[in-house]
């Protein structure tokens, strides 16, 4: 209303309920157009890994799930729960806390890589794996198995027993897997002086191997908001 113009109240009393109607009607709409299939929403990726997944000993920024949320971009962030020397037990008591701060929609997890080296039991590494695939399902989130091996001076017994591992899963649970996260990678020229880690050279052939992986389930979000 313009100062000193007369108007009068019952005039007024309409003009604002007019002015509420006007802003509900804005609010309903802005509410319906992202509900609307095909609307932009975010898919938040969380990654449950162990020194692999959380680069180390290169530049945080090449990394392989620095790279992927950069190849992904604005629609799909990423959350990198990774911590060098993880095990799949500490993993498992991280998890619910994660998943209740971010409610992902896919899960990475890759561990189990600290629980070979250290000669833990294959059983109870399957065991702390099929709690953290569970509770991600519980979630309403889906899990992508990331794969790893360790070196063959274990023993065939127990490399195998523990390679078998991430297989059993997957076929248990239907997940998918990748096999060998370092599938590719050249073990001789792209290790770290301690002949374990890769170097940020090694990460892009890492995100490939993930990505043969990941790109189907993306598509598969992408596919049910049409």
């Amino acid at each position: 209303m313009l100062p000193g113009f007369w108007m009068p109240g019952s005039t007024r009393a309409w003009l604002r309920a007019l002015m509420q109607r006007a802003l509900g009607l804005l609010l309903a709409l802005t509410m319906a157009l992202t509900l609307l299939p095909g609307a932009a929403q975010a898919h938040t990726l969380l990654v449950m890994g162990d020194s692999l997944s959380a680069a180390y000993g290169i530049d945080p920024q090449a990394g392989w799930v620095n790279l992927l949320e950069r190849k992904l971009g604005k629609g799909y962030p990423v959350v990198n729960a990774s911590i060098s020397g993880e095990t799949t037990s500490g993993g498992a008591a991280r998890l619910p806390d994660l998943l209740t701060q971010h409610r992902p929609d896919i899960v990475l997890i890759e561990l189990g890589g600290n629980d070979g080296l250290r000669g833990l039991s294959p059983q109870q590494m399957k065991v702390n794996l099929a709690k953290m695939i569970e509770r991600s399902r519980a979630e309403g989130a889906r899990v992508l198995l990331l794969g790893i091996e360790v070196p063959p001076n274990y023993g065939p017994a127990y490399t195998n027993a523990f390679r078998n591992v991430f297989t059993q899963l997957a076929d248990e649970y239907g997940l998918p897997l990748v096999p060998f996260l370092l599938e590719g990678v050249d073990l001789d020229n792209m290790l770290q002086a301690d002949g374990i880690h890769p170097t940020a050279e090694a990460q892009p052939i890492i995100l490939a191997n993930v990505w043969t992986k990941l790109e189907p389930m993306l598509t598969e979000d992408a596919d049910s908001q049409r």
